[in-house]
């Protein structure tokens, strides 16, 4: 939440996704939280927020402590280690890339070594990194590099690539993390363990009873609320759908002001947050 990062409305927004949407489990400072847009202090006093509002209240918070920097990630991790995130994950540098697995391993392993008692992610988002190592490569013999890698925040749509990785997990070693909200059913149905996606925020409560319908064998009723969130972001995309109009959403739907986006994104405009508002309003869904 800006203008300036707004820390007194975490405490109402812990109890918002714990009450309202079922949320139980928290990633700070990724990209719907806008971290790569944020100071490094301002990231720090996030974190510190959301840890100290979610005790005893949320199950996990993962903090994400990627950027550019390798000196600023390190920082980051080791600030998320000593204020007890439940874990970390790091991006991939986007500006000057990592070209093969190797390069990004080595950068990956010097940030999770300064949290050597902290589980550790890799967020995965080539469509805004433009870094396409695919994971099925980057897995083969991780552990030995990073001994605390946990698993990963897969946000792409190769389902091929997330597929090959949960067949080769064998011993269920790693967690695969989903992060394209209007595929997670398909996902769900290779094996991917949960979800971190900007939906949650305001849908948290109907993708639960999709998880609930999946875990259930009740494959009709999970399509249901699949299709039902498809058509929402189907519908919004057209219009031109981002962050700043997710913030727009997340403010009108909880009541909890999310503030504009910081530059170089502009605030949603008036017209979509009207059509996205009566477009959720219109929508009916199995448990309504």
């Amino acid at each position: 939440p800006f203008r300036q990062i707004n820390l007194l409305v975490i405490h109402q927004y812990v109890d918002y996704l714990v009450s309202k949407q079922n949320v139980k489990n928290i990633f700070v400072n990724g990209t719907t939280g806008e971290g790569l847009s944020l100071s490094v202090q301002e990231r720090k006093q996030l974190a510190v927020e959301w840890v100290r509002q979610g005790k005893d209240k949320l199950d996990h918070v993962i903090i994400h402590v990627g950027a550019l920097s390798l000196p600023d990630s390190q920082e980051l991790a080791r600030h998320a280690a000593a204020i007890g995130a439940s874990g970390i994950a790091v991006i991939t540098p986007f500006f000057f890339k990592p070209t093969n697995k190797d390069e990004l391993i080595a950068f990956l392993r010097e940030v999770a070594a300064e949290a050597p008692a902290v589980p550790f992610y890799y967020y995965h988002i080539p469509l805004l990194t433009g870094v396409k190592i695919r994971v099925e490569e980057l897995l083969h013999g991780i552990k030995e590099q990073i001994p605390t890698f946990q698993g990963v925040k897969f946000s792409d749509t190769d389902l091929l690539d997330l597929a090959q990785c949960i067949n080769k997990n064998d011993g269920e070693e790693f967690v695969f993390l989903y992060g394209v909200d209007e595929q997670l059913l398909s996902a769900l149905a290779i094996g991917a363990h949960g979800a971190v996606g900007s939906t949650y925020n305001y849908l948290g409560q109907k993708n639960s009873m999709m998880l609930q319908a999946f875990a259930q064998h009740d494959l009709s009723l999970a399509r249901k609320y699949q299709f039902l969130t498809g058509e929402f972001l189907n519908f919004v995309i057209k219009l031109g759908f981002g962050v700043a109009q997710t913030k727009a959403i997340m403010t009108f739907v909880s009541g909890i002001p999310m503030g504009p986006p910081r530059f170089p994104l502009v605030q949603a405009s008036e017209e979509f947050i009207a059509k996205a508002k009566a477009k959720l309003n219109s929508m009916v869904w199995p448990t309504d």
